[in-house]
């Protein structure tokens, strides 16, 4: 579980925008633009939320949820140490996953 708050922080975090987080989520930015409208708990599908956490967590992001050990209790984010500089998530052209259907 993500809210909207807690992405708003990890954007703040990495110091990225809406665009450049849905291109790491290989996400629309209306999309990320929606969950942060969201109140509270960000409700989108799945598939959506698990690229969302995913990204982040790559980009360096702990997520940290209601009953995780932490000084002051409550959600929250923070950052890894030493983490690598996420990639994008680059979508395959339209050609290119052509070419794959046909080399199977």
């Amino acid at each position: 579980m993500i809210t909207a708050n807690q992405l708003r922080a990890a954007r703040a975090i990495l110091s990225i925008d809406q665009r450049q987080t849905a291109e790491l989520a290989g996400l629309s930015v209306p999309t990320i633009q929606r969950m942060e409208a969201s109140d509270g708990v960000i409700r989108a599908n799945v598939d959506s939320l698990m690229k969302l956490v995913s990204a982040l967590e790559n980009a360096g992001i702990e997520l940290i949820n209601p009953g995780v050990p932490s000084m002051a209790g409550g959600r929250g984010v923070r950052l890894r140490e030493h983490v690598a500089k996420p990639e994008p998530v680059r979508q395959p052209k339209a050609s290119s996953a052509r070419a794959l259907e046909r080399a199977r």
